[in-house]
C-alpha cells in the first residue's frame, strides 16, 4: 500500500530508468534480477533497522509499565500522523541531493543494491512516518515479550519490495497515479492516529489511582498468603505476572489459560495472578528478582518450605 502513496508509485518508473531496468537493450529476465535486487536491498534495510530498533532497547521492559513511556510513544504517533496528514513533513530524502546514482544504471548490481538500502533509509514524505511507527511498536512488541515483533520492519521491506521485480521485469503490477493515493495516505493516517489514541489510554490507566492501577503492597499480601497456604498443602505456587499494559497477558489468559485441559493442570498449583503494573515498584523488586522477571508476560514456580 505504501508503494501507492503519492511520493512513491509516481516515482517508480524513474528509478526503474535509473537502475537501468527500463533501457531498450534490456530484456525482462534482467530488469527482475535489477528490481529483485533493489528490492531485497529495501526489506535487508528496514530488517536490520528493526533488529537494531528492539535490540538497543533489549532489558528495557520495564518501560512499557510507566506512564509518561506511553505518553511519550502516543505523542510520537501524533506527531506521525499529522505528519501523513501533510500539516508538516518529515522527509530524509533532502539529504540525498548530492548523492549520483548515475553508476547504477551501467548494470552494477551492488550500485543498485546501494541506491536501495539509501532509498529505504531517506524515506519520503509518505513513508518515513509509517517506518517509524512501525520501528517503535517493533521495540514495543519485542520489550512486551513478543519476539516475533523483530520481524515486522523486515515484513514492512517485504510489502514495499514486492514490486519492484515485477515492474522491473515489464509486467504491469502496478496503477497510474491518480487522486487514490492521497486517500491511501490519509488511511495510514488514520491507523497511526488510532495507535496514538492506544498509548495515550494504557499511559492514563497507569496513573496512580486510574482505573485498573494496583496497590503493591495488597498485591505482595496476596503472595504472602498464598505462600502460607502452600505451606499447608505442600502444592508450588504458580505465579502468573501480569499487568493491565501487557498485550499478551491478555492473549494468554483468552487462549492458552483458557483451554480446559490446562484449567485442569492448574488444580495441582496454588495459583495467584500477581497484578504488577509498576515494575520498578520497591515492593515487587525481591520477588522480581528471585523469579528473573524481565518483562511481562512473566511466570514462576515456588516451592515454599515450611521453615522459610
Amino acid at each position: 500500500m505504501l508503494n501507492l502513496t503519492p511520493c512513491v508509485l509516481p516515482l517508480i518508473p524513474v528509478n526503474l530508468a535509473i537502475m537501468g531496468a527500463g533501457r531498450n537493450n534490456t530484456n525482462k529476465r534482467q530488469g527482475f534480477i535489477r528490481g529483485y535486487v533493489y528490492g531485497s536491498a529495501i526489506a535487508l534495510t528496514y530488517g536490520a533497522l528493526g533488529v537494531v530498533a528492539a535490540l538497543g532497547f533489549a532489558g528495557f521492559g520495564s518501560l512499557n509499565s510507566m506512564p509518561w513511556f506511553n505518553f511519550a510513544n502516543g505523542a510520537i504517533f501524533l506527531i506521525l500522523a499529522l505528519a501523513m496528514l501533510d500539516l508538516f513533513h518529515i522527509d530524509f530524502t533532502r539529504w540525498s541531493g548530492n548523492m549520483n546514482f548515475a553508476k547504477a544504471s551501467k548494470g552494477s548490481f551492488a550500485a543498485i543494491f546501494l541506491m536501495g538500502v539509501v532509498t529505504a533509509l531517506l524515506a519520503g514524505s509518505c513513508v518515513a512516518p509509517v517506518v517509524i511507527a512501525v520501528l517503535f511498536w517493533s521495540v514495543d512488541l519485542y520489550n512486551s515479550g513478543n519476539y516475533a515483533g523483530l520481524l515486522l520492519p523486515f515484513l514492512l521491506g517485504v510489502g514495499m519490495a514486492l514490486p519492484w521485480p515485477l515492474v522491473g521485469g515489464g509486467i504491469a503490477a502496478l496503477p497510474k497515479p491518480g487522486q487514490f493515493m492521497v486517500y491511501i495516505k490519509r488511511g495510514f493516517a488514520a491507523v497511526i492516529l488510532a495507535l496514538a489514541a492506544y498509548y495515550i489510554y494504557i499511559g492514563w490507566n497507569l496513573l496512580p489511582g486510574a482505573k485498573g492501577s494496583s496497590d503493591p503492597v495488597a498485591e505482595i499480601n496476596r503472595f504472602q498468603s498464598t505462600a502460607d497456604l502452600s505451606t499447608q498443602n505442600g502444592k508450588l505456587i504458580l505465579v502468573d505476572f501480569w499487568a493491565t499494559w501487557c498485550k499478551n497477558c491478555a492473549y494468554m489468559e483468552r487462549t492458552t489459560f483458557a483451554a480446559p485441559e490446562v484449567r485442569n493442570a492448574l488444580k495441582d498449583f496454588n495459583v495467584i495472578k500477581l497484578q504488577v503494573e509498576d515494575l520498578n515498584a520497591p515492593e515487587y523488586a525481591g520477588l522480581l528478582e528471585i523469579c528473573r522477571v524481565k518483562g511481562l508476560p512473566a511466570y514462576a514456580l515456588i516451592k515454599v518450605e515450611k521453615d522459610d
